[in-house]
């Protein structure tokens, strides 16, 4: 019984945390949640508009508005975990106090609020979209598409991780992110595929692990479109190694944490 309780106890400690990272994040107001469908659907109604001037469309005929929302709500959601985790320490020191309470929990919670609120910003998206065009969506495969946005919270939790740790040591780690991850943007396959790239770049592209995370998402739903190259194995390669890298961060971290 014991093991059980320890579990039940962990589960209502993280969600605990995610009631008050809610809270924090979109306050008491509805606003606040609106924000988080908001912001998405701005960047994604001005690159959909951008490809209607530039006289694009999806490649391989797939729908402009569900081929830009399957590339930037996954590098979202790998950005703003990464972004999360990095500065959740730093925004819940409180809260480690509570011996209950480990910087590991603190990032697990983050991840999975990122996780849930992104998955369900882009289906309210693409329903809406499907509802204006006047058509239904169909998932070629509903399994391979969630798994593509577990990779991508995944692979920014772990990244995050070993930041958060860093930024223990160092608080220029939280200054440095940003602009450091902000060129991947533009090599994580949001506006192409890989199908579509020269034979040298992708071999050079291919080595971001978000270009695979996008691909995997853009397999998983769209019918028409099978990517060639996105490695899931490669992914979680990355996602295994930083989150190791991670864990003895945080060890040294929470030791330098319990003597401040």
């Amino acid at each position: 019984m014991q093991p059980a309780s320890g579990l039940f106890g962990q589960l209502e400690v993280l969600n605990a945390i995610i009631l008050r990272e809610v809270k924090t994040r979109f306050g008491a107001h509805q606003l606040g949640y609106l924000w988080a469908l908001i912001e998405p659907a701005l960047w994604i109604g001005t690159f959909v508009a951008m490809f209607y001037m530039l006289g694009r469309s999806g490649p391989g005929g797939m729908d402009t508005v569900s081929f830009i929302t399957t590339g930037l709500i996954p590098f979202m959601l790998f950005r703003e975990t990464a972004a999360r985790a990095v500065s959740a320490i730093g925004a819940n020191k409180g809260l480690l106090f509570y011996p209950q309470i480990q910087p590991l929990d603190l990032v697990f919670a983050r991840v999975l609020l990122e996780l849930v609120t992104l998955l369900t910003v882009f289906v309210v998206i693409i329903f809406t979209a499907c509802m204006w065009q006047g058509t239904s969506p169909h998932v070629a495969d509903v399994l391979q598409f969630v798994i593509g946005f577990i990779a991508a919270a995944g692979l920014g939790g772990s990244l995050g991780l070993v930041l958060m740790g860093l930024s223990v040591f160092t608080p220029v780690v939280e200054r440095l992110y940003g602009p450091l991850l902000r060129p991947l943007f533009w090599f994580s396959g949001i506006f192409y595929t890989a199908n579509g790239l020269p034979a040298v770049a992708r071999d050079v592209m291919l080595y971001n692990p978000v270009l695979h995370v996008v691909e995997f998402v853009r397999t998983g739903w769209f019918i028409e479109y099978r990517s060639q190259h996105a490695s899931i194995v490669y992914v979680a390669g990355w996602i295994v190694s930083l989150t190791f890298l991670g864990l003895l961060i945080e060890r040294a971290a929470r030791r330098r944490l319990e003597l401040v």
